[in-house]
């Protein structure tokens, strides 16, 4: 069912491209709508992991300069079927973990310093089998080209206008306006909702990988309660791949501007993971 909504959440952002690029510059800005998305996901494809890695400030680290660490994400992408990511560390004291690259055989966990301060092992390896359930499911990619097509379209009515315009008689002004206005917040609103399809469903797979559900809810409940006692500077652009978002709304029409469920939401559903096990 996580998947089925992604899959329809996607359809209708890549449906909002292009009808803005319609309604904005016509046959013509259809085009430029198509190409210009295309460009975005190429560049957000293929550079990411380096892109993210530096936002984040993290640097990759080998076995020997982390063992415990990369021992753990070796173990576990076994479990998961999965070719041996690059590990990476961050200098964040907030406990959080994310993942990035654009396929499985390029690959980044990366982790703070702070989680593996603050975070039991047990737990410790939920949150991995969390970051590899999104290596596994390819969420990387999606995430990335949801973001591509929306940050394409917030640009959109610019390179429109600097592009000539409409091709023909039609449009309206004032609906012209409403749509440079409005056609961001939509795809950004979708956007979120995208990821957090993939949080659940990467919650869902990580316990699979580890065997058991509880160390990860027990997990986030910690990253949760620590992410608002120590905040993290990183920019909000990528602050979505972290495991939990301090910036992240709770509950209400805030709800909808998160990236990330609420973590009572999570929780309860690897709890009735448990159970039905």
């Amino acid at each position: 069912m996580n998947n089925v909504k992604t899959c329809v959440l996607m359809a209708g952002l890549l449906g909002l491209f292009l009808l803005v690029g319609q309604l904005l510059g016509g046959s013509s800005g259809l085009l430029i709508a198509l190409v210009f998305g295309s460009l975005f996901n190429f560049i957000m494809y293929f550079f990411s992991d380096r892109l993210v890695l530096r936002m984040y400030g993290a640097k990759v680290v080998t076995a020997q300069e982390a063992p415990q660490l990369y021992a753990m994400v070796d173990r576990l992408r076994q479990r998961a079927g999965l070719p041996m990511p690059t590990v990476a560390i961050a200098p964040h004291d907030q406990p959080n973990a994310f993942a990035t690259g654009r396929n499985p055989d390029h690959a980044v966990v990366a982790v703070t310093t702070g989680i593996l301060k603050y975070m039991p092992e047990a737990e410790l390896e939920g949150v991995i089998a969390h970051e590899l359930a999104h290596i596994k499911n390819r969420d990387m990619l999606i995430a990335t080209v949801a973001a591509g097509i929306a940050g394409a379209l917030s640009n959109l009515p610019y390179l429109l206008m600097f592009g000539g315009g409409r091709d023909d008689e039609g449009g309206h002004p004032f609906a012209q306006l409403g749509l440079i206005l409005l056609a961001p917040i939509g795809a950004m609103l979708i956007q979120f909702a995208v990821s957090r399809q993939r949080e659940f469903e990467a919650d869902r797979v990580g316990a699979l990988i580890l065997g058991r559900p509880t160390p990860l809810a027990h997990a986030l409940v910690r990253l949760d309660n620590l992410a608002h006692q120590i905040p993290m500077q990183v920019a909000p652009a990528v602050a979505p791949l972290a495991q939990v978002n301090p910036l992240a709304a709770h509950g209400g029409i805030g709800k909808l501007f998160s990236t990330h469920p609420p973590t009572g939401e999570r929780v309860a559903r690897l709890e009735a993971m448990a159970v039905g096990n």
